[in-house]
């Protein structure tokens, strides 16, 4: 790697806080440590398997005579799949992903996945696609997660489907350790924090004693849409900066190219002071 790219690659010497679920920040967190990063695991969100297993699973069967079935994460998947090991998805299924990790996760499973072709990986995104908008009875299987936005299920009613939502995990609070909270509020500067859940900025604001707070608001944050932009300032969050997706490795460049910003922005005052210290060159 030229000495040029991997300066603008790099997160050497940068704290970056992973603020996913444990089950789901492995990925991230070996992102941020491959461009040199130490990253902290602050999670605001726990993920846990439905109350009622067998029930879930009768969901999931009888779902399998609808015509289109639509995973909202790559979670949603996860636990489809733990929740009932031997599903199997007809040919016939039209299977859409919210999103390119998604898509990986039901591709492992080896079912192919439509995502948003705008790279738009969100609910918007999704209501976009072709295989949405003429729905009118049709039958759709949304599998994911208790909560969210709420913005998928009445617009695709609207259009005419049948919707039947599988809630295969549920979201709560993580249970921060003293020594999550520790390793933040000792970690040096620069910082910089990586979000992608609302719910989860929530939890945490909710959770985090007011200096390590104050701490992370001061420092830079990085989103993966322009949605929880507005979400993050409405917490006191300044200075957002939105990544091209959801997917680790995008969140991560993100926060490389913002460093390296940073860095410049830092190193333009101290060229400048160099060049007006110089000493003209004499004349013979």
């Amino acid at each position: 790697m030229n000495p040029i790219a991997s300066k603008a690659e790099s997160l050497a010497g940068v704290s970056v806080v992973v603020t996913r679920p444990a089950t789901t920040a492995a990925v991230l967190v070996r992102a941020v440590q491959a461009r040199g990063g130490t990253a902290l695991r602050l999670p605001g969100l726990i993920l846990r398997a439905p109350t009622n297993m067998l029930a879930t699973a009768a969901d999931l069967r009888s779902a399998l005579a609808a015509d289109i079935w639509i995973f909202a994460s790559p979670s949603a998947v996860e636990f489809a799949w733990r929740v009932l090991p031997s599903l199997r998805i007809p040919r016939r299924l039209v299977v859409l992903a919210v999103g390119r990790g998604t898509a990986r996760e039901l591709a492992k499973r080896e079912v192919a996945a439509i995502v948003p072709v705008s790279g738009d990986e969100s609910s918007e995104g999704l209501l976009e696609l072709g295989e949405l908008a003429n729905v009118k009875r049709k039958q759709i299987a949304l599998v994911g997660a208790a909560g969210g936005r709420g913005l998928l299920v009445p617009e695709l009613k609207r259009r005419g489907a049948h919707v039947e939502q599988i809630h295969v995990y549920r979201r709560a609070a993580a249970k921060l350790t003293q020594r999550q909270i520790n390793a933040v509020a000792n970690a040096e500067l620069p910082i910089i924090t990586l979000l992608s859940s609302g719910e989860a900025l929530s939890n945490l604001v909710t959770a985090l004693p007011e200096p390590v707070l104050e701490k992370l608001r001061s420092a830079p944050l990085v989103v993966s849409s322009a949605r929880l932009t507005a979400i993050a300032k409405t917490a006191g969050f300044a200075r957002v900066s939105v990544a091209e997706s959801p997917a680790p490795n995008d969140l991560v460049a993100r926060a490389s190219a913002l460093q390296l910003s940073l860095d410049r922005r830092v190193e333009a005052p101290a060229s400048a002071k160099v060049k007006r210290g110089r000493t003209p060159p004499t004349r013979s």
